[in-house]
């Protein structure tokens, strides 16, 4: 991951977070602990977060900006929708490491409420026209199947489950 020069407390906060959290329970490890990890203070840390929640959705946020910042892809036939979900599915196992972490600290709330939000924001702007509840859809498929993934170790192709998620809700 790159970080632009004034995200890199954000970044040292990240991965302590992350660190600690494959050594000790989520619930038993503080600001604090997390703050000296970083090698900052307590109020650097909540001058960037308000708590160690946060931390993890801005993980996914910066996760985010830089896959959006990658694709060269607008969707516009199912070939196209594969690409997409392949290159999310790639992202999503090289970072399994801190999936694995928060199934472990059950904190998978967090990666679902991201999606939920994500998806629909992108239905808003994009697809307007489409049912309320189709964001919901879309995320919901793509969490449950990337924690099924994920049990597995992601050891199925991407392709393979990239091609199952987009034929499942592409029809021509």
């Amino acid at each position: 991951m790159e970080y632009a020069p004034e995200e890199y407390t954000r970044h040292y906060i990240v991965q302590a977070l992350f660190k600690l959290m494959s050594a000790y329970e989520y619930e038993k490890i503080t600001v604090t602990d997390i703050a000296e990890k970083a090698g900052v203070g307590r109020a650097t840390f909540y001058r960037y977060f308000k708590s160690k929640e946060d931390v993890i959705t801005f993980y996914f946020e910066h996760n985010t900006k830089e896959f959006i910042f990658s694709q060269r892809c607008y969707p516009r036939c199912k070939e196209d929708y594969v690409k997409v979900v392949t290159n999310v599915l790639t992202l999503f196992k090289q970072n399994k490491e801190p999936f694995k972490l928060l199934r472990k600290a059950h904190l998978e709330y967090i990666y679902l409420d991201y999606l939920n939000k994500n998806f629909i924001v992108t239905f808003e702007n994009e697809h307007p026209d489409k049912n309320k509840y189709a964001p919901y859809l879309y995320s919901g498929m793509l969490f449950n199947v990337s924690m099924a993934w994920l049990n597995n170790d992601c050891d199925q192709e991407i392709n393979s489950v990239a091609d199952m998620i987009v034929s499942s809700i592409y029809f021509q």
